[in-house]
């Protein structure tokens, strides 16, 4: 299984593209606005689409994708999420205001995409791929995405603050690689909680919630353009210190645009 990141920042800047990533090709988790560094031919591939919840940065490219791609499609694209999530989609953007109401064009028995609910603790079979929804804190109704083709699972927390039910899952699992949100630096940590994001030192209370047997590399995503730098200088200095629990040794890295990981 190939996970290609199109986008992981939470705003946008110079080189600088909102969360999404490309599953094996076929599968999109969310569709921020680094869906547009996908050719037309990636796009065609696209059969299905992830949404960890509707918030812009992560749907924005939404849209605009299947409007690239609709001449050429032959079969909805499917896009799973939480009831919510669609009904804040089918609300705000396709809503023949904002932009057309793809799901029903060109007609209601062909369209151009499909919406699928999805519930927390759901198993997907999709693509060769199992997909495991898993439970997130935030703002809106929100989840994470447990994924793999047989061997390691790549785990995506989406936007989430202290998630106790995420840690007991991932716990049990066998974890190729952890990508987690810290969108904040300590100096905005009331912010991050009042909006329900992480903060290096949220983070680092919740590193401290995984399982002392089990080490995986972690990856840094959704930080903020102006203050990455802050926030991962935050990171080392907790990650070589450990003044917030036995747990944070493992391997925390940057997630960058353009990486890939091979699983």
């Amino acid at each position: 299984m190939k996970v290609r990141v199109l986008g992981c920042s939470g705003a946008i800047a110079k080189d600088c593209r909102t969360t999404s990533f490309l599953i094996d090709g076929d599968v999109l988790v969310d569709a921020g606005t680094g869906v547009g560094d996908l050719t037309l031919q990636e796009m065609k591939g696209i059969e299905h689409v992830l949404l960890t919840h509707s918030h812009l940065d992560h749907v924005a490219a939404l849209p605009l994708m299947i409007d690239s791609i609709a001449s050429s499609l032959t079969k909805p694209v499917k896009v799973h999420a939480l009831p919510g999530t669609i009904a804040a989609v089918k609300q705000h953007i396709f809503n023949n205001v904002i932009w057309p109401d793809f799901s029903r064009i060109p007609t209601p028995e062909a369209p151009f995409i499909s919406f699928h609910e999805i519930q927390v603790g759901q198993t997907l079979d999709i693509t060769g791929k199992r997909i495991e929804v898993l439970p997130a804190v935030h703002t809106v109704p929100a989840v994470g995405f447990a994924i793999t083709s047989g061997k390691g699972c790549w785990i995506f927390t989406g936007d989430t603050e202290r998630n106790p039910a995420f840690w007991r899952r991932i716990n049990s699992m066998n974890v190729a690689a952890l990508i987690i949100e810290t969108a904040f630096s300590n100096r905005e940590k009331d912010l991050a909680r009042r909006s329900l994001h992480l903060s290096p030192m949220a983070l680092a209370e919740e590193l401290d919630c995984i399982d002392k047997s089990k080490s995986f590399p972690i990856y840094i995503t959704h930080t903020k353009p102006a203050e990455t730098e802050l926030i991962m200088a935050e990171i080392q200095k907790f990650d070589q210190t450990q003044p917030f629990g036995p747990n944070v040794t493992h391997d925390i890295r940057w997630l960058r645009a353009g990486q890939e990981f091979d699983l």
